[in-house]
């Protein structure tokens, strides 16, 4: 598993800094946005459009997510040690004995197989 690092991008620089309004006007509309192993450590994300967003592998160490829609993100491989997540809607294939153990051991996300 890849170490979680700060991405060379304008819009991640944009999400770091927690100019969110801005980053949403910038992201592109139908096209993926790569934050693959991006480290989002203690950042307030609640405004966040996710759409269109990779967050596989991603590091949300007690980032605030509460409110967030991911259901259509990528997320495997994610780490969300104690982030908040009250109100955030996941992906189906993630189980919430999945999500819990991420939050509280800081495990990595794993999809369930069907």
């Amino acid at each position: 598993m890849n170490q979680p690092r700060q991405l060379d991008s304008a819009l991640y620089a944009l999400v770091h800094k927690e100019h969110i309004a801005e980053f949403n006007r910038e992201k592109p509309r139908n096209a993926i946005v790569d934050f693959k192993d991006g480290d989002f450590r203690g950042l307030d994300l609640r405004k966040l459009d996710t759409e269109g967003i990779d967050f596989s592998g991603a590091y949300f160490r007690a980032s605030d997510l509460r409110g967030l829609d991911l259901r259509e993100n990528c997320l495997e491989g994610a780490s969300l040690a104690h982030a908040q997540i009250s109100g955030t809607y996941f992906p189906a294939e993630l189980s919430a004995d999945e999500i819990l153990m991420s939050v509280n051991f800081g495990t990595r996300l794993r999809y369930r197989t069907r």
